[in-house]
């Protein structure tokens, strides 16, 4: 069974973005697949969308947002999901096909971080993964996450470290990266450099299937231009963006 699994807590996005997500889901996914969100609040999500509980995790209220409480989805259940799940950040866009993302050979799949070009750390803005594999990886977590938050400054950090571990003991290299073509950054691929990004739109990543905004610019700040960094990322209204980020 092949799932295609979201996370929507607190108030960070609206319904909208899972909506959005769904929609580009159903249209760019050819193979028969369940799309899930998991939430504490499903208020506003569309008709086709499974709705289940969010996964419980205690964490301190007083911490930075790292987005820790994706591990949950590494527990020995995952509600009534079997299978492989494809997980996919909110505010992601998505211009093609993906079935790709199902095909590709590998048991653990993320994006290769471009902000760590040295390091293993990946970006799980899009990630896959064998539901109820690698429950070490949440309960490690929960048992040490002290220790872990002080050596990782966000969750992709210890999850990519964690897959390398698991992998390393059972002699195989479990830790792999999508084709570097198939998920690129809007701010790394698409922005060009200053000063030329206050005079021409953001450029399509042709050969794209994802485009990654991690940070800011948002899918829905760069639609409508966003003025940032003292300037330096200053980007035009990216019109392109509502062709396929569509309500």
């Amino acid at each position: 069974m092949r799932n295609v699994i979201c996370m929507k807590w607190g108030d960070k996005f609206g319904p909208e973005y899972v909506n959005r997500l769904y929609k580009m889901v159903e249209k760019n996914l050819t193979l028969e697949h369940r799309f899930v969100c998991f939430t504490d609040n499903a208020e506003g999500l569309t008709e086709g969308i499974e709705v289940r509980p969010l996964p419980e995790m205690s964490l301190d209220s007083s911490l930075p947002e790292r987005g820790w409480r994706k591990l949950t989805v590494f527990g020995e259940k995952l509600s009534d999901l079997e299978g492989q799940a494809l997980f996919l950040d909110l505010d992601i866009v998505i211009t093609s096909n993906i079935d790709a993302f199902f095909e590709a050979e590998g048991e653990f799949l993320i994006i290769k971080d471009w902000d760590f070009p040295k390091d293993i750390i990946g970006n799980s803005s899009v990630f896959r993964f064998d539901i109820g594999k690698y429950p070490e990886v949440l309960s490690n977590f929960i048992n040490n996450g002290e220790a872990i938050r002080e050596r990782h400054r966000n969750e992709q950090a210890y999850l990519s470290y964690a897959i390398k571990e698991i992998g390393d003991k059972q002699n195989k290299e479990l830790l792999k990266y999508w084709n570097k073509s198939w998920c690129v950054s809007f701010k790394r691929n698409c922005l060009h450099k200053f000063p030329l990004n206050y005079f021409i739109q953001p450029k399509f990543p042709e050969k794209a299937k994802i485009i990654i905004f991690h940070g800011k610019p948002t899918p829905s700040q760069a639609l409508k231009g966003y003025f940032g960094k003292m300037g330096f990322r200053y980007v035009k209204p990216t019109k392109w963006i509502s062709k396929y980020w569509e309500e």
